[in-house]
């Protein structure tokens, strides 16, 4: 099979768990980094590849290597090295997500300002794949602290960074201290003399695979992003559908799951929205682009590759909800509008994790993209006040109003009414199911977080404020923008904040501005979290262990299922607590916040 034939990941023999893992994700074709990378690693040759930022490379390397790997054995299988401490986060996040089927997988990121006593408890506890800077890496290999004599696989990423940060001589002498016998892979956006000789040095036989980057025409579109704040993504949505004027307008979601759930939460606030994903059938695919194309409908909530050959002139707007996983996909993404000489629009969401990825989507495209203002309340009101005057002259100029003006008349006579007064009674009428004026939100405390967010050309780094963690974490916002989920484990127990929020970051992908109040009681905790938690993601937490309880998460009011877990209320004890099973993670270490206040003490 050549990788011109490889249409999907269905058609890579990646270990059962990492294709659960990748089609939850939502990944459906390979990118052509993919595509030409995972069956040689696969079949265990060495390689060299040549390929941007944001091309998809993670997944290139994560996933066959995971394929590979022992879970039973708890010592590090798996090296990636890369030159920052904010890719070596980023790899380690991704990797995390990609393994997140396999039993007692772990996996450690090592770099320079990171608490040295929790890198090595984490260590002595055993981990399958490091990621690191070399510098850390160095550290820990000088110390003893760190063996990679049974090492089956090292990643170096970005090896033209490493070179540029002076870090390639530690690269090499990392490299010495692996096996002989073991697999390489090195990409480079660039290939200087300097990285070729260490890729003759250290390479056997390697595949060598060049991706040039997809070059488009943007010209015709007008690209923005807003940085996701305060305000949920689904709300933000909704603003821009009631401020922007558009024709048809295409948003982006990483899963098909997502395109049928935003397109029904956007239907019930009024929207004519519609999903298209894979699992629909092609006359049901084939009804919803004609619906777009003949004005029936004027939003699609789509996958990546559902939309691929879509081609509606309608379409005026494209806005990525989710932040695509590479830049090749964004391209042809927001190449669905500004075609045939026409002007289009191009807004992404960007959550802080993901600023990187919009670094190379600049670089990508050659453009700068600028931070957008989410319409206000009166902006909104504005809209619809305008748009309410303009249906007043088309009913005016268009048709016969011979009959309500009579019945106007008489009934002034008869009430003895203003006709200004009856005219705002009609006008009041019209507008119950969607009022002229936006409702009122709470308004949110700006934070220098938020500032950071809203400054020219994007994000800057601050020291993040202290928060209170007395049992609760107060946050500015709407309360809207939370649910309220019920945890099985409280203060007798031991739990604290941070073992909660270190729990629910972890194991489900979301940073912890993504987690709201926190209260603690005897057996039971309350935390609110974004009320549109993907369901496999309440699944998956169901199943997390903290100090040594399973967390049952579920929304705040429902029973547990009948024969599951230990039920408790505010005042009553529960039964004895479930066997942990084994490889599931579980969190009764303490948290970074704790052992920082245990030193203190």
């Amino acid at each position: 099979m050549t990788t011109s034939d490889i249409l999907s990941f269905a058609q890579l023999p990646l270990a059962p768990a990492i294709h659960r893992a990748v089609d939850e994700l939502g990944f459906e074709t390979p990118t052509p980094i993919q595509a030409e990378s995972i069956p040689p690693l696969l079949a265990g040759r060495d390689l060299l590849g040549q390929a941007q930022t944001g091309t998809g490379k993670t997944a290139a390397f994560a996933l066959p290597l995971l394929s590979q790997l022992d879970v039973e054995k708890k010592y590090p299988q798996l090296l990636v090295l890369a030159p920052t401490r904010e890719l070596a986060l980023q790899v380690a996040e991704a990797i995390q997500s990609f393994a997140r089927h396999l039993p007692g997988f772990q996996v450690l990121p090592l770099y320079g300002g990171q608490n040295m006593s929790q890198q090595l408890r984490r260590l002595q506890r055993g981990v399958q794949v490091i990621v690191g800077t070399p510098g850390r890496i160095q550290d820990h290999l000088n110390r003893g602290t760190l063996k990679l004599d049974r090492l089956l696989a090292v990643v170096v990423d970005e090896a033209d960074e490493m070179l540029k940060m002076g870090f390639i001589d530690a690269v090499e002498q990392i490299l010495q201290h692996a096996p002989k016998e073991r697999q390489v892979a090195l990409f480079s956006a660039t290939m200087p003399p300097a990285v070729r000789k260490i890729a003759h040095r250290h390479l056997k036989n390697p595949v060598e695979i060049s991706i040039k980057r997809t070059t488009a025409s943007m010209a015709a579109i007008n690209q923005q992003f807003w940085a996701v704040k305060g305000l949920h993504k689904l709300d933000a949505l909704t603003r821009l559908l009631e401020a922007e004027e558009f024709e048809a307008m295409l948003v982006f979601v990483r899963t098909k799951v997502a395109t049928v759930e935003l397109a029904e939460k956007l239907e019930a606030r009024g929207f004519a929205a519609a999903a298209l994903n894979g699992d629909m059938t092609q006359q049901m695919r084939e009804k919803t682009v004609e619906q777009v194309k003949s004005g029936a409908l004027d939003i699609v909530v789509a996958t990546d590759v559902a939309a691929r050959g879509l081609d509606v002139e309608r379409i005026t707007h494209v806005i990525n909800y989710d932040v695509p996983y590479d830049t090749e996909s964004y391209i042809h993404r927001i190449g669905r509008t500004g075609r045939a000489g026409r002007q289009g629009k191009a807004i992404i969401f960007v959550t802080p994790r993901e600023r990187r990825l919009l670094a190379a989507i600049e670089q990508a495209t050659g453009q700068n993209i600028a931070p957008i203002r989410l319409p206000t309340r009166q902006d909104i009101t504005d809209r619809r006040i305008s748009q309410f005057k303009e249906k007043i002259n088309e009913v005016m100029a268009e048709q016969d109003l011979e009959f309500f003006e009579e019945l106007i008349d008489d009934y002034q006579q008869e009430y003895d009414v203003a006709p200004r007064r009856i005219a705002a009674a009609l006008g009041w009428l019209l507008q119950q199911e969607r009022p002229l004026q936006a409702p009122a939100e709470p308004e949110r405390q700006t934070t220098e977080r938020d500032e950071d967010f809203a400054a020219p050309g994007g994000f800057r780094q601050r020291e993040r404020a202290p928060r209170d963690d007395d049992r609760g974490r107060k946050r500015a916002g709407d309360p809207g923008q939370w649910r309220r989920y019920r945890i099985e484990v409280g203060r007798q127990h031991g739990v604290e904040p941070g073992n909660i929020v270190g729990a629910i970051t972890n194991e489900a992908n979301l940073s912890s501005r993504d987690i709201g109040a926190i209260k603690i009681y005897d057996f039971f905790s309350l935390v609110d979290l974004p009320p549109d938690l993907p369901l496999p993601v309440v699944r998956h937490l169901e199943k997390v262990w903290v100090r040594s309880r399973q967390l049952q998460l579920r929304p705040d009011g429902e029973p547990l299922p009948e024969g599951v877990g230990a039920k408790a209320g505010p005042g009553g004890r529960p039964g004895k607590p479930l066997k942990p099973r084994t490889g599931v993670r579980r969190y009764p270490h303490p948290t970074r916040t704790e052992h920082r206040k245990g030193k203190r003490r």
